[in-house]
This record gives C-alpha cells, structure tokens and sequence, in this order.
C-alpha cells in the first residue's frame, strides 16, 4: 500500500466531525462519488492508500471496495479554498457506484443520456472495442478487424496516417479532426487487440509530463 503525505491540520470539519470528499479519476478527471470523511477516515487513507470513508447512515467508518473488490487507489488528496471540502484523485479498482455504473453522477436532472466527455470518452470506448471482440465479424466493423488478425488493423493504421496526412495538408481544420479521429479509434483497437489498457497510456504520458522532448529521447537512446 502506498504511503500518502498530507496535512490534516487545514481542513475545517462540520459540528459532526465530518467533511465532504469527492472521489475523481486521476486519469480522466471523471467525478466518480460523494462521500463524507472524518478524521479517521482520512488518516487511514493516508495510511493505506485507499479510500476510506464515513457511514452517516451506519455510523461507522468504511472502507470503498471491501465488499465489492471496487477498491479507490488515492493518488493525492486536495481540499478547496475553505478547507471545508476535499477532493480524492483516485485510481479506480472498477465501478463507483452500488448499481455498478462507473460514477454515481450517471444521470441528468433533464431526463437526458449522461454520456462521457474528456479522456473518459476513451476510457469508455476502449471497453466497447474490448466487447467487440465477441461480437460477430459479419456485423461489427471492429470484430471483422479482430478477426483479420494484427496484419490487417496495422494496414487500417497506415491507412488512415496516410489519409490524416492529406488532411494537414489543406486548410480544412475540420477534416485534420475527422481523420485524426479515424487514426486514434484504429490505433485503439490495436492496444485493444495487444491487450493494452487506457491507463497505461494515461501513465507514461504523466510520466513525459515536465520532461524535455530531447531529455526524453535521449533516454530511449535517441531514436
């Protein structure tokens, strides 16, 4: 488990010792849950790593994930300009929310479909393409490319380079995004099909930030 550095002494509990927490993805940003924390709840999770939390309802501290196996893995620990509100970048062990949908914010006051925004459009998506491989090939375009084999997604790949190359060339801004966008879902499939997950991309992209580019390639022996 890790060991996580954080001063207590700023944040400013309510007349019943507690202060509300809000657990977010640390590598999409999604919001995933409300809670409430005291004290202890905070120094366990200081402690273990994970996400602890307190039952108003129970009256008793617990800890996310005990259960269900859905543990928050806390990355770092942030609270607000009065100190009375914290917010957790968490590692998430699967879904947020008792119903198993990934954040309990699922639904709008509107009525309407709460659809992912941001890296967690990614995120998403890399679990359809994950789901597509059971599908049948004769009615799913990304089954067809599973079933082709690697062979075939690495031409899908050159092709749509090619085709982003095109587009860069003229003055169409909108057409760079559409073929940007077809090269990105084809090289998902292909982290899909390697068995690559987001998160290890979201990783080494944190681990370049605040790198120098020619550092970086030096390190890799300058290819």
């Amino acid at each position: 488990m890790e060991t996580i550095q954080f001063d207590i002494s700023p944040v400013k509990f309510n007349e019943n010792g507690l202060v509300p927490a809000i657990a977010q993805d640390s590598r999409t940003f999604e919001v995933l849950m409300m809670a409430w924390m005291d004290r202890i709840a905070i120094e366990k999770t200081l402690a273990t790593g994970r996400a602890h939390y307190f039952s108003r309802s129970r009256g008793k501290l617990w800890l996310k994930g005990e259960t269900s196996g859905n543990f928050q893995e806390v990355r770092a620990i942030r609270y607000d300009c009065d100190g009375d509100t914290l917010l957790l970048l968490v590692e998430p062990r699967g879904p947020a929310c008792h119903t198993g949908e990934r954040s309990c914010f699922y639904r709008a006051l509107d009525g309407g479909e709460v659809k992912p925004s941001g890296p967690a459009v990614l995120t998403e998506l890399m679990k359809v393409l994950a789901e597509r491989k059971k599908a049948d090939p004769a009615k799913s375009y990304v089954a067809s490319l599973y079933a082709k084999g690697l062979t075939k997604i690495l031409d899908k790949i050159e092709e749509e380079s090619a085709e982003l190359l095109d587009a860069a060339s003229s003055k169409d801004n909108g057409q760079v995004v559409y073929e940007f966008s077809d090269l990105l879902f084809h090289c998902m499939v292909l982290l899909s099909e390697k068995g690559i997950g987001m998160d290890e991309i979201y990783g080494e992209l944190a681990r370049r930030f605040g790198i120098s580019g020619i550092a970086e390639k030096e390190a890799r022996g300058g290819k």
